[in-house]
């Protein structure tokens, strides 16, 4: 983690619940991944963390965008960034926001659905398109498939229905799931991409980009999956094989890999205790959990590392919980983390890693609780 980060929380204080971001080091990350996958244009994912701060700085480094909403491209516009670096990636959209967009410049869309085919073609006439299909997501700590792409079969005569439609047919895309800790995963969408590229161009469509979505992982508590430079090497292999050296345009959409760590999380403990519920369980409640920014706790998915202030001598296991009246509000309960014996009320824990959906997925105030706060340094 950051050195900045530990000056402006050691000499500022903030109160908490709040997180804070390096922006030097989203740059660095960002910059790192074009030294790793020279082959692939770099499409932030904004929703990971759509700050001004941190849109700017990715902007301002040469780096594209991918929005999920007319919201988001708002927001990259205002950031500097010009209408042909940013691609709305969403595969559901209002007609209203397919016609806002266009009018705002954008040029590249995602689809997955005749329905969808249909608004594009209404409302974003001439637009270029690209059909994200289904793949494994298996080894992803959250998953992202059944509720966006389409079945791989189905990918050929949709894209053939743009082009009726008077569309640009311009390639293909998956998503292997987020935090993705298995390689292969890509190497799968991948060759299905390839195979299509083969069918459509016998029936005359000549596609140019395959869109590798995001996934790239990093690390957590719980996670010892490939480093990035494994994933991108793997990665690299398999487009040569399967392209015979002659590659399409390929996208990437790293969200999380750019601004996780690139941020920690300051919380304060506010109670700790002894609970019986079939058995005596000590509780640690903190001023933060799912509503306020930890949403991916949920299933305890992601597991963030904690830190402790001081130098304690013994610990104990203990269930992790947010403060709200809610008993969804659980972080961690089976995944046995291990507190100061001498943890109490007041002491400051502090999340590493929390660059990416924490303030984006904090209400704006379930219970009455305060979004999280953000701080850039």
């Amino acid at each position: 983690m950051t050195a900045k980060i530990d000056n402006y929380l050691e000499q500022n204080n903030p109160a908490t619940p709040c997180v804070v971001v390096d922006l030097e080091r989203v740059e660095t990350n960002y910059r790192s991944m074009t030294e790793l996958a020279p082959w692939a244009e770099i499409f932030y994912a904004v929703k990971a963390n759509p700050a001004m701060p941190v849109l700017s700085s990715l902007s301002d480094a040469g780096c594209s965008f991918d929005a999920a909403s007319i919201a988001e491209i708002e927001a990259c516009l205002e950031a500097g960034v010009s209408p042909e670096r940013i691609s709305y990636g969403n595969t559901v959209k209002k007609s209203a926001d397919i016609a806002a967009a266009a009018a705002k410049g954008i040029g590249l869309f995602a689809f997955d659905s005749l329905g969808e085919v249909e608004k594009l073609a209404a409302f974003a006439p001439g637009a270029k398109v690209f059909c994200r299909i289904v793949v494994a997501n298996d080894g992803a700590r959250w998953p992202l498939t059944r509720k966006f792409g389409c079945a791989p079969d189905e990918a050929a005569p949709l894209l053939l229905a743009a082009k009726q439609a008077g569309l640009v047919p311009a390639g293909l895309s998956f998503h292997v799931g987020s935090q993705q800790t298995e390689s292969e995963r890509w190497l799968e969408g991948i060759s299905r991409c390839a195979d299509l590229f083969e069918q459509l161009a016998a029936e005359g469509v000549s596609l140019e980009l395959i869109n590798l979505g995001g996934g790239f992982p990093v690390p957590y508590r719980n996670d010892d999956g490939p480093e990035l430079h494994e994933v991108f090497d793997s990665i690299s292999r398999a487009l040569n094989e399967v392209f015979d050296n002659k590659l399409p345009r390929i996208l990437i959409e790293p969200g999380r890999a750019v601004v996780a760590t690139a941020g920690k999380l300051r919380s304060e403990v506010i109670l700790v205790t002894e609970r019986i519920y079939g058995g005596r369980q000590l509780w640690v409640y903190l001023d933060v959990g799912r509503y306020g920014g930890l949403a991916e706790t949920e299933g305890e998915a992601i597991q963030y590392r904690l830190e402790f202030q001081g130098q304690p001598d013994a610990f104990a296991s203990a269930v992790i919980a947010g403060p709200t009246c809610d008993s969804h509000d659980v972080l961690y309960e089976d995944a046995s983390y291990d507190v100061p014996t001498d943890l109490k009320a007041g002491d400051l824990v502090t999340f590493q890693n929390t660059g990416a959906y924490t303030s984006t997925y904090a209400s704006i105030g379930f219970n009455g609780f305060a979004p999280l706060a953000e701080y850039f340094v």
